[in-house]
């Protein structure tokens, strides 16, 4: 594999990862989704350490994703977490 790996590349994986986390996306082995809200939580929060870190220093494609990413991801963790909540109080 010779291409270069890039910014966006790497808010892909990131953000890949975080929607697993969410059960947004099947385990490839097993084909299920599972949520694991700690998981979710800690991928996001590194991409809001990058957001807060690289500011300035992003293109401004690069820029615009890592905020929609995270404006994403961050509502679909509330969302996510508030029916996990729903569930385990047995509603």
């Amino acid at each position: 594999m010779s291409e270069k790996v890039t910014f966006i590349d790497y808010l892909l994986l990131l953000s890949t990862q975080a929607l697993y986390g969410l059960g947004a996306i099947a385990d490839p082995q097993s084909g299920k989704t599972e949520v694991n809200l700690p998981l979710a939580r800690y991928t996001i929060d590194i991409l809001g350490l990058l957001e807060e870190k690289t500011r300035g220093n992003l293109t401004q494609e690069e820029s615009a994703l890592l905020a929609d990413t995270l404006t994403q991801l961050r509502l679909t963790f509330v969302d996510v977490a508030e029916k996990e909540k729903k569930k385990s109080e047995g509603g």
